[in-house]
């Protein structure tokens, strides 16, 4: 299991900060996190950010089974 961790819009649209999930692929990890959490989640996510274990990941097809953490950071405003 990895800890996921949601921050802003992402946690919002989830209703939850951090949940755990296994999934080979960050695309997996997608998939299963809009099913859990639906369509407004879905439409976050697609301007989110995802660092895998503090590394920034963009590829669907990314192996992440064996990462500890993951962050889902949508883009912030401010200065």
């Amino acid at each position: 299991m990895t800890q996921v961790r949601l921050f802003a819009a992402a946690a919002d649209a989830a209703g939850t900060a951090t949940e755990d999930v296994s999934s080979a692929t960050l695309g997996e990890l997608v998939q299963i996190l809009t099913e859990r959490h639906g369509e407004q989640f879905a439409t976050v996510m697609q301007r989110c950010s995802v660092l895998v274990d503090g590394r920034a990941v963009t590829d669907s097809s990314e192996s992440i089974g064996d990462a500890a953490v993951i962050d889902v950071l949508p883009p912030f405003a401010g200065g």
